[in-house]
Order: structure tokens, then sequence, then C-alpha cells
């Protein structure tokens, strides 16, 4: 089973920056299509920000500009680089595979971590 492990969350102030890490263990994650996903209270969960194997990013219309994710395959670690912030950016922030790629979902994925918290208010 992948294990998936957030962290980097903290209180912010509007314009500030944070940088959210997401370490896995139990699997190499290089290969695959990975993601930052964030829920609000209540509101469902999006998909904010996604890495593709060759490094190639994709992001929300609401984050363009202001986020980066990145990827370390020796460390096994993807990273979202946040700047810029607005309140409406307070989310629990989750990492996971970009799952609208996959047709069934790789063997010992699917399980979500506890996320990180980022609140962004003065």
């Amino acid at each position: 089973q992948v294990q998936l492990v957030e962290s980097g969350g903290s209180l912010v102030q509007p314009g500030g920056s944070l940088r959210l890490s997401c370490a896995a263990f139990g699997r190499t994650i290089s290969d695959y299509v990975m993601a930052w996903y964030r829920q609000a209270p209540g509101k469902q969960r999006e998909l904010v920000a996604t890495i593709y194997s060759g490094g190639g990013t994709n992001y929300a219309d609401s984050v363009k500009g202001r986020f980066t994710i990145s990827r370390d395959n020796a460390k096994n670690v993807v990273y979202l680089q946040m700047n810029s912030l607005k309140p409406e950016d307070t989310a629990v922030y989750y990492c996971n595979l970009d799952f609208t790629w996959y047709s069934r979902t790789p063997g010992g994925f699917g399980s979500w971590g506890q996320g990180t918290q980022v609140t962004v208010s003065s």
C-alpha cells in the first residue's frame, strides 16, 4: 500500500507563500501522474495541480500563475509552491494520483492521507 504524507501547511497572511510537501512511501512515484487537491469546509475536494511523469504540469484556473507543482524523484516527493495566497485558498491540501488519468487505479493507490491545513487570514 502506498502511503502519502502531506506537510508544510500553516497559517499565513494574504499575499504570503508556503511550500507543501508530499512524501510517498511504499512505491516509487516517479512514473505516475501526481496531483495536489484541496478541500475547503463545506465544499467538495477539487483538483488544484497535476504533474506528469515527464515533468509537464497543469493547473486549475484559480491557482494558475500563483502555484507551482514540482517533483523530486530522488526523494520520492512532490511539492506545491504557493505564492500570492488568498483567503479563498484556505483548505486542507492533499496529494494523490491524478485519477482522471487512470481508467483503473494502480494497485496500492487509492487511499488518502490526512492532508495539511492551509489557512490564509490576516
